[in-house]
């Protein structure tokens, strides 16, 4: 069903979200372009190049429970806004630390940023806990498809202002990361979202545990991981496997470009194929689509089999992912989300940040035919989970089946 239908207030306060996604995640794509840069440019030792971005994913994972928790009793509002607060001052810290040619400095820096990914993640459920069922996945498809935005706003700051400081190359770029969190700061304020929910427990409240061994939970927690971290981890390689095979470092940026735009362009529609055909069977697609990545990737070396299968990771990556966390909404009661939420996400970032720190080391390995040839086991695990999914909910209740 079309958002369209709904009241005023909730569709500006999807806007809202929409907003502050395209701003908040735009610190991801600058992290991710001039972090190893930054990182080889302070460190001596070539190894420790990509650790800061890596700091940044682990960051991100391990925020998730204390942003929950947050969340739980000051409210999203107040948490979000925090967020921004911290990655304003992480954002001036990695500034300070490319100046100061201080490594370890930076590596702290977009660690903290972490915070405010975890923060920023968190958006895609407050836009579905503001709508009914039947909106719930084109709630979260426009939320995802603010990291379009992002996508393009990240790169673009980086590339007018990388050299604004000539004494410290890249240094403008965080401090400009800094003040996209600031321009959050007034869309955030003008939310209007529901007070935090006092815990009340009784027989109905389930533990974490008692939700977390449901199959539901698990399937859903599953294909959201393998969906988020395979992508992380194929297209972490990607650039290091182009440049190996000969193909220029320009092919390799614009292949992932390519990439980024599959994996939010579909959000335009991603929702509406929920809402007809089921977010099951569109999370099956979007493992069907990673299969079929990886077996591209495997067909050859030329530059149209890295492309394509870039493309397809993308595509695969907004299907799985939306889908998966649109399956997730199903499996709590209102007073179950923010644990529930927190221990998905943990898992999905924790996972996805494993994934990037041994995308490159597994590569050095093994090679780029091997390192997606052990994709497809988990795939197939998964996509079988999936469809067994009705059998295996058989004696959940009813109401959250």
């Amino acid at each position: 069903m079309s958002l369209k239908t709904l009241d005023a207030s909730t569709q500006r306060n999807l806007g809202k979200l929409f907003s502050a996604q395209a701003l908040g995640g735009s610190s991801a794509p600058i992290i991710i372009s001039i972090g190893g840069l930054v990182g080889q440019r302070l460190t001596p030792d070539p190894a420790l190049a990509t650790l800061p971005v890596s700091l940044y994913g682990i960051g991100v994972a391990l925020a998730m429970i204390p942003v929950a928790i947050l969340m739980k009793n000051a409210g999203r509002k107040a948490t979000y806004l925090i967020g921004t607060l911290v990655c304003v001052v992480a954002a001036a810290l990695a500034a300070s630390a490319i100046a100061n040619t201080s490594f370890w400095l930076f590596c702290a820096a977009l660690g903290l940023t972490g915070f405010y990914g975890a923060c920023v993640q968190n958006y895609r459920f407050a836009a579905a806990d503001l709508v009914p069922d039947s909106h719930k996945a084109n709630a979260i498809s426009l939320i995802m498809l603010g990291g379009l935005a992002a996508a393009i706003i990240g790169p673009q700051t980086v590339y007018w202002t990388q050299n604004l400081w000539e004494s410290a190359p890249f240094a403008a770029s965080f401090i400009a990361q800094g003040v996209l969190a600031l321009f959050a700061i007034p869309i955030l304020l003008s939310l209007r979202l529901p007070p935090p929910r006092r815990r009340h427990i009784s027989e109905h409240t389930r533990s974490l545990w008692q939700i977390a061994k449901t199959p539901g939970f698990i399937v859903a927690a599953l294909a959201g991981t393998v969906s988020y971290s395979l992508m992380s981890f194929i297209m972490t390689a990607a650039p290091i496997a182009m440049v190996h095979e000969g193909h220029s470092s320009g092919t390799a940026t614009l292949g992932i470009q390519w990439h980024i735009l599959a994996m939010f362009a579909p959000s335009f529609f991603t929702g509406r194929l929920i809402s007809r055909f089921g977010a099951r069977w569109i999370t099956a697609l979007g493992l069907m689509l990673l299969f079929t990545s990886a077996a591209t990737a495997m067909s050859g070396m030329e530059v149209m089999h890295f492309w394509g299968s870039l493309i397809l990771l993308g595509l695969g990556w907004n299907f799985g992912f939306i889908g998966a966390t649109n399956l997730l909404t199903k499996t709590y009661r209102p007073e179950e989300k923010s644990k529930v939420q927190a221990l998905n996400d943990l898992l999905v970032f924790g996972t996805v940040a494993l994934a990037s720190l041994g995308a490159g080391r597994q590569f050095n390995l093994y090679g780029w035919y091997e390192l997606n040839l052990i994709t497809f086991p988990v795939i197939a695990i998964t996509l079988l989970l999936l469809v067994a999914l009705p059998w295996l909910q058989t004696n959940e209740p009813k109401s959250l089946s």
